[in-house]
């Protein structure tokens, strides 16, 4: 892959992560999984191999998988909202 071909890719799959984190509805889960993603992707961020950064593409792209099961599994058994989401 090209250079510009795996910015572009990093970038999309990070937007799709933070998109997929919205969807929580547990403000916990939701809070935890966007600072979680922001705080990888930022520790990542200066990698140059080229193996690394294929090897972090598809462990994020399990990980978008994992956060669309649980967005499903969670909105199954919602709860209450939180105070702190109330007052927002």
């Amino acid at each position: 892959m090209a250079t510009g071909e795996i910015r572009m890719k990093v970038l999309s799959l990070y937007k799709s992560l933070l998109r997929e984190s919205q969807k929580f509805s547990s403000y916990n889960f939701r809070m935890y999984a966007l600072r979680k993603i922001r705080d990888e992707f930022r520790e990542k961020k200066l990698l140059t191999d080229p193996a690394r950064i294929k090897e972090e593409i598809n462990f994020a792209e399990k990980n978008l998988g994992i956060i669309k099961r649980q967005v499903i599994v969670g909105n199954l058994y919602s709860t209450e909202k939180l105070i702190i989401e109330k007052n927002n």
